[in-house]
């Protein structure tokens, strides 16, 4: 395998068969030692964490592709906390879409004059960020992407259509174990001229209260699979 990108929780391999092989890491973003998945750089390391995140996204990738949602995931090898997916292109230089249903984390630090910590967001906020450390992951915004010859308004609309569809999916199921999702982190690409979800569906990736309380993302990764 050829390493073709080295990111923050995984390194990307490229395959003979023309797909593209994930290596989970034990890696988390966060600030001063604490998880936050909306922070834009490696905080913390997690021993296990690559291999549970890998898990869990082996999971949701496969519920949503029960449900009829294309993604890039075509295998997993939990053992070596790989997964083989579909090549996609990533939009610019790699866009993160976040979907929220409660205000919280960086969305309070920008806004926090205009809304409360915990204010529910009713059918779900979605928002877009350059991944740019340097530039501390700006926002951006669909008017944006098109101006910028990222993307095509009608992939926008695709790409946020397919954000909400996904979070319902995966917040429905959290509630199932008495979970609830304040907001999720995601990354899509394409495939030919078609937008699908790449990267990863993990613990790492969501929000994810019980009883009031943060769920770390080991415990998460625990209470998602072993219901």
């Amino acid at each position: 395998m050829k390493k073709i990108y080295e990111g923050k929780t995984k390194d990307v391999y490229s395959l003979e068969n023309g797909n593209v092989m994930l290596k989970f890491k034990d890696d988390c973003t966060g600030k001063d030692g604490v998880f936050d998945p909306g922070e834009n750089s490696v905080g913390l390391t997690i021993e296990g964490i690559g291999r549970a995140n890998l898990e869990t996204s082996v999971y949701y990738f496969e519920l949503l592709r029960a449900a009829g949602v294309k993604t890039h995931y075509v295998s997993a090898n939990v053992e070596d906390a790989t997964m083989e997916v579909l090549p996609g292109k990533v939009f610019g230089h790699g866009l993160e879409v976040i979907c929220r249903l409660v205000a919280t984390g960086s969305f309070i630090r920008r806004y926090g004059e205009y809304i409360e910590d915990g204010t529910v967001l009713p059918g779900g906020y979605v928002e877009c960020t350059f991944k740019n450390d340097a530039k501390g992951d700006p926002l951006v915004t669909g008017e944006g992407l098109a101006a910028l010859g990222v993307m095509s308004p009608e992939m926008f609309e695709s790409m946020k259509a397919q954000t909400l569809k996904i979070t319902k999916v995966v917040a429905d199921d959290l509630k199932t174990i008495g979970l609830d999702l304040w907001d999720i982190k995601f990354e899509f690409g394409y495939n030919g001229d078609e937008v699908i979800l790449i990267d990863e569906i993990a613990s790492g990736n969501m929000r994810v209260y019980k009883d009031g309380k943060i769920v770390d993302p080991v415990e998460l990764t625990k209470l998602i699979l072993n219901r």
